[in-house]
């Protein structure tokens, strides 16, 4: 990998400090002039996770497409102060990404960004290159790749889903369909017939909770259709997706016929977890 240091030109929407550029392949790192370093760290990660994001999801002969112009622009600011500012996020927010622009945004040294938000939010951005945003795209699969693409966590993700097999409270897919967690807030209370006893009465969740393991079971789908069939058929899947297939035609002409519908990738799926 290849870096070229250069001074940054437009600096009206950002806070005061002395951007600079560093040049990558597939990157352009804005940062302040003081934090070098971690420019450095980032743009390593970054080529690093490029490689591993497209291998795993298939997609490696098809990634040419962020280098030269089209390469993807990664802002880091000096706190979380002047991110929270200028990206207009909440305090909490430790980094972003802007999926029209093509961008990516945290600040300087924070904690979670190169082994979390960075490899996340680029998977977020590198689906949704190949996918677009006109097929039948549930949100589940958009997030699971998110979530999966976080290598570090997937023992994590598959140690977690042991648990709630044994506690047997599990989202049905049916619902994971319907539901928009990204608007979910604290305030709201599911009720949810577990997959695992749909004759028992539901378990009742707050919408962090609910959210959580949303997040958790869209992992292990992804995860469950990439390790148990490969990436190849995987990449088939999305692609049908993006060529405007709905989601049962894509998965009936991608998958075996144990999981050509979603009744039977959520039954495959649950024996699965429960043999991990």
């Amino acid at each position: 990998m290849v870096a070229t240091l250069v001074q940054l030109c437009n600096v009206e929407a950002f806070a005061s400090c002395e951007w600079e550029e560093l040049k990558g392949t597939h990157f352009i790192v804005n940062f302040c002039k003081d934090d070098l370093s971690f420019a450095r760290e980032i743009l390593r990660e970054a080529e690093k996770n490029y490689s591993r994001i497209a291998h795993y999801l298939g997609y490696a002969r098809y990634s040419n497409f962020w280098t030269w112009e089209h390469r993807v622009k990664i802002y880091i600011y000096p706190d979380r102060r002047s991110f929270s500012q200028a990206r207009k996020r909440p305090q909490w927010s430790e980094g972003m990404a802007d999926y029209t622009k093509k961008e990516i945004a945290s600040y300087a040294q924070s904690k979670n960004f190169l082994e979390t938000i960075l490899p996340h939010e680029m998977a977020h951005l590198m689906f949704r290159d190949f996918v677009g945003f006109q097929g039948e795209v549930p949100l589940w699969l958009d997030e699971g790749v998110a979530q999966w693409a976080e290598a570090k966590r997937r023992q994590e993700v598959k140690a977690l889903m042991r648990v709630f097999v044994k506690r047997k409270t599990l989202i049905p897919l049916k619902r994971m369909m319907t539901s928009n967690v990204r608007n979910v807030t604290n305030r709201n209370i599911f009720r949810v017939y577990s997959s695992l006893r749909p004759e028992a009465a539901p378990f009742v969740m707050r919408g962090n909770n609910f959210v959580k393991l949303y997040y958790l079971q869209a992992a292990s789908l992804v995860g469950f259709l990439i390790e148990r069939f490969g990436t190849e058929r995987f990449t088939n899947f999305c692609r049908g997706l993006r060529d405007g297939k709905a989601l049962r035609e894509a998965l009936k002409s991608s998958y075996p016929q144990s999981v050509s519908t979603m009744e039977g990738l959520e039954a495959e799926w649950l024996q699965y977890i429960q043999q991990e």
